[in-house]
C-alpha cells in the first residue's frame, strides 16, 4: 500500500511504480469512478495469484457488488462466482453459461480449466504455500464469499484510519513549487553581473554609455551654440564644418552606443552559460529521489522560459536602466547649467518617484 494512501502522488507517467502497482492504480481509479457499467480488460494479469485473488474478492465482490462488471481473463480461478460466462475461440463464441453448466467433457473450457488444475498441482510442489492458496480457491470461494460484507465494514474502518493519519502527516513525495514575493534584493542582481569575467565589464559599459551620452549632449551643444539665430546674424562657423563636426560627435556616440550593446549581450550570454551549466551538472548528478520528487515540467521551465529571461530579458533591463540613469544625470546637469535652482526641484521629485515606486 502506499504510504499516503489515495492522496500520494505517484509522479510522472507512474515511472517509480512497478507493473502490479500500475494495474492496482488503474482499478482503483476505476472504483472511484462509481459507474453503473464496468469493463476490464484483463485487469489482474500482472498481479500474482494470492494479490490477484485479494483484489478480485476485494473489489468485485465488495465495492462492485451492485454493478454490472465485464471483464476478460485467462485466469480460471476467477470464474466459479460469475453469472455468465462466454468462452471465444477465433473470435466467436463457443460456449455460454454459468461455470458449472459449461463443465461439458470434450469442450475447449473443460480443457482450460483441466490445464490449469495440473498447473497448480505442479506448482504445489515448488511453492507449498501458493499452491494451497490456488488449489483452494475454486472449491472454497463460494464459502469465502459470505463473509464480504463483514470485510467490506473491515476495509472502510481501515480506510478511515488511514484518512486519519493522511490529515495528521500531509508531507508527500513530491513539493509545492518554492515561491518569494515582493522585491528582488540588490545582491542578487550584483551575483548576476558580476558572474561574468568576475564583473570586469561591468565598468567597461558604464564607460561607454558615459561617453555616448557626453558626445551626445556635445553634438547638441555644437549645433545650438553655433547656428545663428536668424537669417541676418552670420554663423562664425561655415556650414560645411558644423555639420562635419555633428555628423562626428553623432557617429562617435553610435560607435560608443554599439560597443556598450556588445558588452551588454556579452554579459548577459556569459552569465547565463555559466548558470545553465551549472544547473546541467546539478541535475545530471542529482541522486533518483530529486526526479521522483520533480516533476519534469518544473525542469523544463528552468531551462527555457527562466534561462530565456536570464539571458535576454534581464540584461536589455540592466541595460535600459543603465542608459536612462546616465542620460537623467546628463539632462539635469545641462539644466542645472542654466540654473542651478533646478536642482532644488529633481530632489523632491526623486523622492517621491522612488516612494511611488
Amino acid at each position: 500500500m502506499l504510504p499516503f494512501g489515495d492522496q500520494a502522488i505517484i509522479g510522472e507517467r507512474r515511472i517509480n511504480l512497478s507493473g502490479g502497482q500500475k494495474q492496482r492504480i488503474q482499478i482503483a481509479g476505476a472504483l472511484y469512478q462509481d459507474a453503473d457499467l464496468y469493463l476490464l480488460d484483463d485487469p489482474f494479469s500482472a498481479l500474482d495469484a494470492h494479490t490477484g485473488m485479494q483484489m478480485y474478492k476485494e473489489c468485485l465482490h465488495m465495492f462492485l457488488d451492485s454493478k454490472t462488471v465485464i471483464y476478460t481473463t485467462n485466469q480460471v480461478e476467477f470464474l466459479p462466482s460469475a453469472d455468465l460466462i462466454l468462452v471465444l475461440r477465433d473470435g466467436r463464441i463457443t460456449q455460454s453459461g454459468k461455470y458449472n453448466e459449461i463443465l461439458t467433457p470434450g469442450t475447449d473450457f473443460i480443457e482450460l480449466v483441466g490445464a490449469h488444475k495440473k498447473a497448480l498441482l505442479s506448482h504445489r510442489n515448488s511453492s507449498a504455500e501458493t499452491g494451497a492458496l490456488a488449489s483452494e480457491t475454486v472449491k472454497k470461494f463460494d464459502q469465502e464469499k459470505g463473509n464480504a460484507e463483514e470485510d467490506k465494514k473491515q476495509m472502510c474502518r481501515n480506510t478511515s484510519t488511514i484518512d486519519e493519519k493522511l490529515l495528521e502527516n500531509p508531507a508527500q513525495l513530491v513539493q509545492d513549487e518554492e515561491r518569494e514575493k515582493g522585491r528582488v534584493g540588490i545582491k542578487v542582481y550584483m551575483n548576476y553581473i558580476t558572474t561574468a569575467y568576475k564583473g570586469a565589464l561591468v565598468p567597461v559599459i558604464l564607460f561607454l554609455q558615459i561617453v555616448a551620452q557626453v558626445l551626445q549632449i556635445g553634438s547638441d551643444y555644437w549645433i545650438a551654440s553655433n547656428t545663428p539665430v536668424s537669417r541676418d546674424v552670420k554663423s562664425p562657423i561655415e556650414s560645411s564644418t558644423l555639420i562635419y563636426v555633428y555628423a562626428g560627435l553623432a557617429l562617435g556616440s553610435c560607435i560608443f552606443v554599439f560597443g556598450r550593446a556588445i558588452g551588454i549581450g556579452t554579459v548577459g550570454y556569459k552569465t547565463a552559460t555559466i548558470l545553465f551549466k551549472r544547473m546541467h551538472m546539478c541535475i545530471f548528478r542529482a541522486p533518483m529521489s530529486f526526479f521522483d520528487a520533480t516533476p519534469s515540467g518544473r525542469i523544463l521551465n528552468r531551462a527555457s522560459s527562466d534561462q530565456s529571461a536570464v539571458e535576454y530579458d534581464i540584461p536589455l533591463t540592466m541595460g535600459a536602466l543603465a542608459m536612462n540613469g546616465i542620460r537623467l544625470v546628463g539632462v539635469v546637469v545641462i539644466m542645472a547649467h542654466g540654473g542651478w535652482q533646478v536642482i532644488i526641484i529633481y530632489i523632491p521629485l526623486a523622492g517621491l518617484c522612488i516612494w511611488c515606486q
